[in-house]
Formats: structure tokens, sequence, C-alpha cells
């Protein structure tokens, strides 16, 4: 007595559910994202390509302390706002930058920019960078800077029920049993039973929830 089920190996990429275009956002943009959307409608073009060129920096691994510290006293930035703005460009750029060359269209990146708010002037270096002749570059440095971990290539899964067992307590006790394979080659197969299962089940789910509370409790701050 088994279900048996497979899982594509593939990710799956939310779409907008207007057009059916993938966005390279997510399903939602990320707390940093939105908030230094927010923020970049009244910044001025200048203080923007210098923050952009702080972002680049540090992409490339540069230690770029000393001239944030600088940008924030000329440009007038509380140290809060300087932070915010660092992160969330360094987060939308990270998002796009990790979408393979071909897979995201200029047009489809900026269309998305401006749904978020973001002035069209600084559209356009933001899309230059993503874009642009540094984007090889950009590409370059991530592959030598990642330590990438091995991720499931493969996985399969079925629930079996034992009819006959010596142990006489796992008698007619349904189970699950996975196998996955990594893409280093290595291959793993466990069993869990189903009370396990539903209580791992319920911790993800409560993870879930705890990490939604804590982004909508730093949206709040944010806007106070």
């Amino acid at each position: 007595m088994s279900a048996l089920g497979t899982a594509a190996p593939y990710l799956h990429h939310p779409a907008d559910s207007h057009s059916g275009r993938v966005s390279f956002l997510g399903a939602q943009p990320s707390p940093q994202v939105a908030a230094v959307a927010q923020l970049m409608r009244d910044l001025d073009k200048s203080t923007f390509r210098k923050l952009l060129k702080l972002v680049v920096g540090a992409l490339h691994g540069k230690d770029c302390r000393e001239a944030v510290q600088h940008l924030g006293a000329s440009a007038n930035l509380s140290d809060e706002r300087l932070a915010v703005l660092l992160a969330g460009i360094h987060t939308l750029l990270q998002q796009a930058l990790r979408r393979p060359p071909g897979s995201l269209k200029p047009e489809a990146f900026q269309d998305e920019l401006q749904e978020l708010g973001i002035p069209r002037d600084l559209i356009g270096d933001l899309a230059s960078l993503v874009f642009g002749s540094q984007r090889p570059l950009l590409d370059s440095v991530a592959q030598q800077q990642a330590s990438w971990l091995p991720h499931i290539s493969y996985f399969r899964w079925r629930v079996d029920v034992a009819i006959s067992t010596s142990t006489q307590s796992r008698s007619l006790q349904p189970s699950v049993l996975m196998q996955l394979k990594l893409t280093d080659g290595t291959a793993h197969r466990f069993e869990v039973p189903v009370a396990k299962f539903q209580e791992l089940r319920y911790s993800v789910a409560l993870v879930l929830k705890e990490m939604a509370e804590l982004e909508k409790k730093c949206e709040r701050k944010l806007q106070d």
C-alpha cells in the first residue's frame, strides 16, 4: 500500500498574477527592498550614484566602511537611513544578479522597479549595472566569492504502511520514505514516521508565521 510522488528538480519562481511575468523579486519584495524603494523617492541622483558605487564596491569584496561614513556626513544622511539604503540596494541588485543572463529582460526589470515606486531616472542607473558591461565581472566575482553548499537535484517520496513487522507496535503504522540526491552526487534515503513528519510540518509553518510577523514589525518601524 503506497502512494508515489516526485518533485521536479528545479525551482519555481512566483509570477505576477496580472501578466504571468516571472518576478525577480519573488512573490513579494523583501522588507529591505520595500523600505529602500520608499527612501529612494526623494533621493537626488548624485547621492544615489555614490550609494550605488559603494554597493558595487561591496559586491567586489572591498572594505567600504570609511567611504560610507564620509558619504553619510557629506550627504547629511542619518546612520539608520544610510543603512536602509545600502542594505536595500544591495539586496535588490543581488536578487537581479542571481538570475541567469537572458532570463530577466531589461523591460521587465524596469517595470517592476517602477511598480515599487522607484524614480525613473534612478532605474536607468540600476538597469545599466545589471545589463551593462559590468555584469560579466560582477558574475565572475560572485562565483569566486561564493561558498556553495550542495543542494537537492532530485527528490522522491512515498508513503508506506507496514503490514507485518518484528516490532508489533509498528504494525500498520504509516511512514514517509524519502530519497534525495544532491548536486555533489551523494544520495540519501531515510524514513520518517507520519507523526514526526506532522511535527516537522507544524514547526516549519510556525517558523514561517514568525518570520512574517517579524517582517511586519520591521516595516512598521521603518514607517514610523
